[in-house]
């Protein structure tokens, strides 16, 4: 089966049922969303956990938003999975719950705490996880105060010697917006397009100190987000000036003062969809290559990380 493909709910219960996923997950134990053979993942746990709550015959397929590395969290991840409606329907068994809402509860008994689904819930039509979203949204975390540093915080935060001049990094940072290649800023791989709208990237204070960045696209390539994050720092540590992000994006090649930061500080706080009538549209959409002018070329999908 192409899980690429969106499978339409069958009102005859017939065929497979699509459904969305709602879930966060403390990334610190796991090797990252994707599968693999030996580690903790993830998709391993979640497939698991589904395909043992549905007691399916093989393991549940499951699409997700946005893969995100080993040690990054997630508030708002989305996946979707296609099933077998009957399986789906006898969720609730004797209860008065809908199948979502024992999905919910079951998942939770069976998951790991570091994992928890918020809500499951019928596809629409035209619903891709991946390719049907339109931006995500990711916060990255932090400490410029080591003496003031939370120990509770410390699996989510990264805290760095000296202060920052914050408002010397956001300047840099809006300096990054719009559609662009950020080629500098990605790990290539073959076949994927490095060609991203960044369509906001701020840094703001916390009351309790703490630096926050906001990081929001259509779409990331691998390691875009902490490597933008590591593009602003030597700006916020006075090393840059606030243009020398912008000029590393334009040169389209790694620079090694803009370091890829470490991956606990980052989290997937929130993947955003269009209205159900536009789900389909949307997809075949991501899934062109696009060229810096906004155009779409081929096939080729672009890779939404």
């Amino acid at each position: 089966m192409n899980t690429d493909e969106p499978v339409v709910p069958a009102p005859g219960g017939g065929g497979l049922v699509r459904v969305r996923i709602d879930f966060a997950y403390d990334g610190t134990d796991f090797s990252g969303w994707a599968a693999q053979p030996g580690l903790r993942t993830v998709e391993q746990e979640l497939s698991s956990a589904l395909s043992t709550v549905l007691r399916a015959p093989e393991p549940v397929r499951l699409t997700v938003a946005g893969r995100t590395d080993a040690g990054v969290h997630a508030r708002g991840q989305v996946c979707h999975a296609d099933v077998d409606p009957e399986a789906f329907g006898r969720l609730p068994g004797r209860s008065a719950r809908t199948p979502e809402q024992a999905a919910v509860t079951r998942l939770g008994g069976v998951l790991p705490p570091d994992v928890v689904v918020r809500r499951v819930s019928l596809a629409p039509e035209g619903f891709d996880a991946r390719f049907s979203a339109v931006r995500r949204r990711y916060l990255y975390r932090l400490c410029d105060r080591p003496a003031q540093a939370d120990p509770l915080r410390r699996r989510d935060t990264v805290t760095v010697r000296h202060e920052l001049d914050v408002d010397a990094m956001h300047r840099a940072a809006q300096l990054l917006l719009g559609l662009k290649d950020f080629a500098a800023f990605c790990k290539k791989r073959e076949g994927a397009t490095t060609i991203r709208t960044l369509l906001d990237y701020a840094w703001t204070r916390d009351e309790d100190g703490t630096l926050l960045g906001r990081v929001e696209a259509d779409a990331f390539c691998h390691s875009m987000v902490r490597s933008l994050v590591g593009a602003v720092l030597p700006v916020g540590e006075g090393r840059q000036p606030v243009e020398w992000p912008a000029q590393v994006l334009s040169a389209g090649r790694r620079d090694p003062r803009a370091v890829v930061m470490p991956p606990h500080g980052l989290s997937l706080e929130e993947v955003s969809y269009p209205p159900d009538a536009e789900l389909a549209a949307r997809a075949r959409e991501a899934r062109a290559v696009r060229t810096v002018d906004g155009d779409a070329q081929g096939a080729m999908a672009v890779q939404p990380r």
